[in-house]
């Protein structure tokens, strides 16, 4: 193609900073300024290349890309912009368009304003510097917005732009949040999926064959903004989503700020902060999922089931415990077992050997009627004998309460005690030290000693403290337990919900042949409370006994 019948591109562009500027660089404004200009040069083959409302940091704009095809393909000869800053503000990637890529592929470049034109070269030497100024321009920016994001963002006001799913902004006040009825009886569905023991994969293929909308097709559909692309299928859910969706906190009522981070300006990745980093100001919007179920549904994430090669889980896989080593109980199962034959094992003699630790052998089906007979006279118990039960065990825990408190307390004591000492000692072996009394090499053991012991005394005082704040925090864990215990009235199977709601962990003890008859005890740990003792279990035997025979 002759040069002469080339295309003259005028490129125009305004980014979002521009807006504060009034119309002095709107896309009108450039429109004409750059006509006028080309047509009094006397350039031809006019075509307009319009980038609005996309940012001068980087150059995946639009039209910017489909002019820099059309410059690969020598269609383009010569690009004219207002200035330099319409071309971009990342100095490094202008100045590789301006005297890389346009020189490469014969392009005139002109920026009007700038008084750059590549066709006379003294007017490029100074090019390189107005692209360090709009870079700081860019960056300036970049700070300002950062220390604005985090003023707000302390002070408890949310920082995302579009509320969860489940939440919209508030009509009369859009920092605030309402919950959005039909998309939160999604979300509390998803999470009592969770609860009933599926994971995220199969949280998505039920929804998915129920044909509820994805939160961005919903979003799309209630005429709101969304932040990715709409999917093909619109009850395409995947696990991924359902993951992000049972991580919230926010669903508790809670606004949770600084969970993500940008390394730069130039940089678009997310990058997640540990949660220690967080800033989490609570019950600032109505919640769509209590706390309790929130917490719980965390704790099975984190201890999640996997099924066995076969295909195969159990609602006992990362429940089941050995009660001598303490190491999860491995359920085992093949194509061709019948359900009778399904069983667990201790993973730590199937690992290291039986000379480790014993088999600790039981079947699932033993296991899982075992386990349903002792919640069902628990929970006819505390039906039956609610504030008896109440009684007795707040009476036994207060009494462990009393005297772990009391050790626990007498440690921190010992600790403090003993870092204060080794603060005298230390200062004393200065003293030593600068008198002459020790030499240096013997002082820097002895302070490297010190001041490691103080380091792990310090660590150990920390972890006690949090150990007992947990304890005074758990005042309530009983009333909390029966709150739980009460919404099954009528157990007559061990489903997974009743499992994650009720028992912590169930550990099973090596069987006692001893009598000629194989005896195995199981240890039932249960959720808030842990394991009842010996005499309330008795009575609650009694009492199912006697109810029955009544």
């Amino acid at each position: 193609m002759k040069q002469s019948d080339k295309i003259t591109a005028l490129y125009c562009c305004l980014s979002r900073d521009d807006d504060q500027q009034g119309d002095s660089n709107s896309i009108v404004n450039q429109r004409a300024f750059l006509t006028k200009f080309a047509k009094e040069k006397g350039f031809r083959n006019l075509e307009y290349f319009v980038d609005d409302g996309y940012s001068g940091a980087n150059f995946q704009r639009p039209d910017w890309q489909r002019m820099m095809a059309m410059v690969d393909e020598g269609k383009i000869g010569i690009v004219i912009a207002k200035d330099m800053s319409r071309i971009g503000r990342n100095y490094l990637e202008v100045g590789m368009y301006t005297e890389i890529t346009f020189p490469q592929n014969n392009v005139r470049f002109i920026a009007v304003n700038s008084g750059v034109d590549s066709a006379n070269q003294s007017d490029n030497e100074f090019a390189p510097f107005l692209n360090i100024i709009n870079e700081f321009y860019v960056k300036d920016g970049s700070k300002k917005v950062r220390a604005s994001l985090k003023l707000k963002g302390e002070s408890g006001e949310h920082l995302t732009t579009i509320p969860p799913y489940g939440y919209v902004k508030d009509a009369e006040n859009s920092e605030q949040w309402i919950v959005d009825d039909e998309a939160a009886q999604v979300v509390k569905r998803i999470f009592a999926l969770c609860m009933d023991g599926n994971g995220p994969t199969q949280i998505a293929r039920i929804l998915k064959e129920e044909q509820v909308l994805t939160p961005s097709v919903y979003q799309d559909k209630q005429k709101r903004k969304v932040r990715c692309a709409l999917p093909d299928n619109p009850y395409g859910w995947n696990d991924s989503t359902v993951s992000g969706i049972l991580e919230r906190m926010e669903y508790c009522g809670h606004t949770v700020n600084f969970k993500t981070h940008r390394q730069s300006y130039k940089i678009k990745k997310t990058i997640e902060n540990p949660p220690d980093q967080w800033k989490i100001f609570r019950n600032t919007h109505e919640a769509i999922v209590d706390e309790e179920t929130f917490e719980r549904v965390q704790e099975l994430r984190r201890n999640k089931r996997r099924p066995a090669k076969t295909g195969k889980s159990n609602l006992f896989s990362g429940v089941a415990y050995c009660a001598d080593c303490g190491e999860k109980l491995y359920y085992c199962t093949t194509q061709n077992f019948e359900e009778r034959q399904d069983h667990f094992v201790c993973s730590t003699s199937r690992k290291k050997g039986k000379d480790v630790c014993g088999t600790h052998f039981i079947r699932a089906m033993v296991l899982e009627k075992g386990v349903l007979k002792f919640l069902q006279i628990l929970l006819w118990y505390i039906s039956d004998c609610e504030d008896l039960f109440c009684e007795k065990l707040d009476a036994k825990r207060k009494e462990e309460f009393k005297k772990e408190l009391a050790a626990k307390r007498r440690q921190l004591t010992q600790a403090q005690r003993r870092i204060e000492e080794l603060d005298r000692l230390f200062k004393r072996i200065y003293e030593d030290n600068i008198s002459g009394k020790i030499n240096d090499s013997r002082f820097q053991k002895l302070s490297a000693d010190y001041e490691k012991e103080q380091a792990e005394l310090t660590e150990k005082m920390q972890l006690w403290e949090q150990e007992i704040t947990k304890q005074e925090e758990e005042a309530d864990s009983i009333e909390q337990f029966i709150r739980r215990a009460k919404k099954y009235p009528e157990l007559t199977e061990p489903t997974p919900a009743v499992l994650h709601d009720l028992v912590n962990k169930v550990y099973v003890c090596a069987p006692d042949k001893s009598s000629g008859h194989r005896v195995q005890d199981v240890r039932i740990s249960l959720a808030c409370i842990g394991f009842l003792p010996e005499s309330i279990i008795t009575e609650m035997v009694n009492h199912a006994v006697k109810s029955r025979t009544a």
